[in-house]
């Protein structure tokens, strides 16, 4: 087995970058934007699309929410930015692929090729260090979402409605002086019940990726972006473009990266310096 390069993050946003020194990497991550609700981070992802250029891009699912676009139409220009950007980026030699999520788990019915983008229920990438990862996006190990769909809708609606909140949170936060903080993202986290899925989540995704015969498995579903070691299988999570607004990159080399596009990062203004991070060793069990 190749030897494991140690993943890399970057919490700070490259802001700054002029245009002709557009960021190459192999392939790019993103899961969880979410457009069609308030919530969606659309510009911070328009300037991620910008400034990276990418091989492949993966989209890992819930790139567009029907579940709330059922309950009301909420469309802005900039969502429909996202979807041509993507769609630019196909036309000009990218290879997408595209995974659906349970949120847009409609377009299964679509599976196939569609020129430079496909649409499929799973991949797998091979790094550039040789390693094999399996990419799904993780609704398929929720057991709420597969068999508690009811359960699903109203914790959605409970989510959006957290997310509701934080624009004015935040407004009175700046005028204080206060950085971005997330009223959703502090509840998720710090509910015993909350914290305790997560954990489980991660290990079901490992102990399924096992029967694909690969080094390391990606994800996204959750929005907490990470990267974990399961023995001899490493766990990624690219997050979402909701609260965290990141994704995962693989430079030229094998590195994989988290990269932090929130428009409130307090490293807006300080070039881009990834700092290297050993992931964390868990055992499966």
């Amino acid at each position: 087995m190749p030897i494991l390069t140690a993943p890399r993050f970057s919490f700070e946003r490259p802001f700054g970058r002029e245009s002709d020194s557009v960021c190459r990497v192999r392939a790019a991550w993103i899961s969880d934007v979410h457009l069609g609700t308030r919530g969606a981070n659309a510009g911070a992802l328009l300037d991620f699309l910008r400034e990276y250029e990418f091989e492949t891009l993966y989209v890992v699912g819930d790139l567009i929410d029907i579940w709330q676009l059922r309950r009301g139409i909420y469309w802005p220009q900039q969502h429909n930015d996202v979807v041509q950007k993507i769609l630019r980026k196909s036309r000009k030699g990218t290879r997408v692929v595209y995974i659906p999520g349970n949120h847009d788990d409609m377009l299964a019915k679509f599976y196939g090729a569609y020129g430079n983008i496909t649409l499929q229920k799973h991949a797998i990438h091979r790094l550039a260090d040789g390693r094999r990862m399996l990419i799904i996006h993780g609704h398929e190990l929720d057991t709420v979402v597969q068999n508690i769909k009811w359960l699903a809708f109203a914790g959605d609606i409970g989510y959006q409605f957290l997310l509701s909140l934080n624009p004015a949170i935040n407004f009175v936060r700046r005028r204080f002086g206060f950085g971005y903080w997330s009223l959703s993202a502090y509840a998720k986290k710090r509910v015993k019940d909350a914290v305790s899925f997560i954990g489980r989540f991660e290990e079901e995704v490992v102990h399924y990726a096992k029967k694909f015969s690969v080094d390391a498995v990606l994800c996204g579903h959750i929005h907490s972006a990470g990267i974990r070691q399961f023995g001899a299988v490493t766990y990624y999570n690219c997050g979402d473009w909701v609260e965290s607004c990141s994704a995962l990159v693989e430079r030229q080399d094998g590195v994989v990266e988290i990269i932090n596009f929130h428009p409130f990062s307090a490293g807006r203004n300080v070039p881009n310096r990834p700092t290297a991070l050993t992931p964390t060793s868990i055992s499966s069990g």
